[in-house]
C-alpha cells in the first residue's frame, strides 16, 4: 500500500501547487495558505535564492543571476516556447508509451491512435501561428488608419504620442517594453508565445486556448475509457466478488478497485489527473478572454478601468469628507444643538457610503455580433482599412 499512498500524496501536492501558482492571488484565497504559497512560489523563493547566492558567492554571482533574469523576462526569448513544446511532446510520448498498447480496447477503437496525433499536430500549428503572427504593430505607415479605427474615449484613452516610437499613440494601443513596439488593441504580452496578443492575433490566441482545452479534455477522457475498459476486460469486479468474497457494492469494491488501479495503471491515472486539471484551467482562461472579446474589452483595459474607477472613488470620498468636515466646523460655530443620542449616532449612515462612482462606459462595445466579428475579422485586415491606407499613400 506504500506506493499507492505515495502516488495519492504526490497528486494532491501537485494539484495544490498548480492551484496556488495560477489562482493564489484570487480574492477567495486571501489570507489562506494558498495565497502564502502563491507568494512564496512567485516571489519569496526567488528572493531567498538571490539572498543565498549573494551570501555564499558574492555580489558578482548575484548580479549574474539578475542579468539572466532580465534576459529571460524583459527581452524576447524562446524559453517558454521550448518549454511548451517539451510539455506537449513529453505528455504525448508518455501517453503513447503507456497506453497505446491498450488501443483498440473495450471502448476505444484503432482510429484514436491517429486522431490523437492529428489533434496534437493542430494544437502545435495553432501555437506556432499565434507565436509568429503580427499582433497588429502600429507604425508610422498605418498609425493614421488605426487612429480612425479606434477613436479616443477621453476617459482611459487620450490623444498623446508614444515616447519610445515617437509616433501618435492610437486609442487601445500600448507600447510593449519587451517587444519594443506599439501594438494596436493591446491585450497582453504572452511569454508562452514570446509574442504580444493584439488586434490581429487575438483570434489565433483564442483558438489556441479553445483547442488545447478540448485536446486535454479528449486526452483525459480517452485515458479514463482505457482504464475502465481494462477493468471490464480483466473482469476485476467479477474476480473480487466471486473469488475473494468481496461484497458486490460500491462501498466495498471501491477500495480494492482503487488499490488495483494505483498499482497497475498509476501512470495512466497521473496523466489523466494532470490533463483534467489543465483542461479546467484552460477552460477558465478561455472563458475569461472570450467574455472580454464579446464585450470588446482587453486585459489591458480592465486594469485601466479598475485604476480609473478606484481613482474616481477616492476623489469622491475626498470631496464628501471635505464637505462633512466643513459642515461639522460650521455646526460647532453655530448655536449648541441638543446632543444626538448614542443609538442614533451608531446607526447613522456614513456620508462616505453615499459616494457614487461613475459606471464603466465602454464606447467600443457595439454588441455581441459586432464584437465577435471584429475579433474574427480584425479591422486592419479589411478592405476599407487597406483602401484608406492606399489613398493616403
Amino acid at each position: 500500500m506504500a506506493v499507492p499512498w505515495l502516488l495519492i500524496c504526490h497528486s494532491l501536492a501537485t494539484l495544490i501547487v498548480i492551484i496556488s501558482f495560477l489562482c493564489g492571488q484570487w480574492p477567495i484565497f486571501q489570507g489562506t495558505p494558498i495565497e502564502r504559497l502563491h507568494y512564496f512560489i512567485t516571489y519569496g523563493a526567488y528572493d531567498y535564492f538571490l539572498r543565498f547566492v549573494g551570501f555564499v558567492f558574492g555580489d558578482k554571482a548575484r548580479n549574474l543571476v539578475l542579468s539572466i533574469e532580465r534576459c529571460c523576462c524583459d527581452r524576447p526569448n524562446p524559453v517558454l516556447q521550448i518549454m511548451y513544446l517539451a510539455i506537449i511532446g513529453g505528455t504525448y510520448y508518455y501517453i503513447v508509451k503507456s497506453s497505446f498498447s491498450y488501443i483498440p480496447g473495450y471502448y476505444l477503437g484503432e482510429v484514436h491512435k491517429y486522431t490523437s496525433l492529428l489533434a496534437v499536430g493542430i494544437g502545435i500549428a495553432l501555437f506556432l501561428v499565434a507565436s509568429f503572427s503580427d499582433p497588429g504593430t502600429v507604425k508610422a505607415g498605418n498609425v493614421s488608419e488605426y487612429i480612425l479605427a479606434y477613436p479616443y474615449d477621453n476617459i482611459i484613452y487620450t490623444e498623446k504620442e508614444c515616447s519610445t516610437c515617437k509616433i501618435p499613440k492610437p486609442a487601445r494601443s500600448k507600447h510593449c517594453s519587451i517587444c519594443d513596439r506599439c501594438v494596436a488593441r493591446f491585450d497582453h504580452h504572452c511569454g508562452w508565445m514570446n509574442n504580444c496578443i493584439g488586434e490581429r492575433n487575438t483570434r489565433y490566441f483564442l483558438a489556441f486556448l479553445l483547442w488545447h482545452f478540448l485536446l486535454c479534455a479528449y486526452g483525459a477522457t480517452a485515458l479514463a475509457l482505457i482504464i475502465v475498459g481494462r477493468l471490464k476486460e480483466l473482469k476485476v469486479v467479477y474476480i473480487l466478488t466471486v473469488y475473494y468474497g468481496v461484497e458486490n457494492s460500491f462501498r466495498s469494491l471501491a477500495p480494492h478497485v482503487a488499490q488495483w488501479l494505483l498499482s497497475s495503471y498509476n501512470t495512466q491515472l497521473l496523466l489523466m489527473v494532470f490533463l483534467a486539471i489543465v483542461s479546467l484551467l484552460l477552460a477558465g482562461f478561455f472563458g475569461y478572454h472570450a467574455s472580454l472579446c464579446l464585450t470588446n474589452t482587453t486585459t489591458n483595459e480592465t486594469f485601466k478601468w479598475d485604476d480609473y474607477i478606484s481613482w474616481q472613488r477616492k476623489l469622491n470620498e475626498a470631496r464628501v469628507s471635505a464637505a462633512a468636515l466643513k459642515a461639522s466646523i460650521s455646526g460647532m460655530s453655530s448655536e449648541a444643538k441638543r446632543p444626538e443620542s448614542k443609538c442614533k449616532s451608531f446607526f447613522r449612515r456614513s456620508p462616505l457610503e453615499d459616494t457614487q462612482v461613475g459606471a464603466k462606459e465602454n464606447m467600443y462595445d457595439k454588441g455581441f455580433f459586432h464584437n465577435l466579428f471584429e475579433v474574427i475579422f480584425p479591422i486592419s485586415t479589411r478592405a476599407s482599412f487597406l483602401q484608406t491606407k492606399s489613398k493616403r499613400s
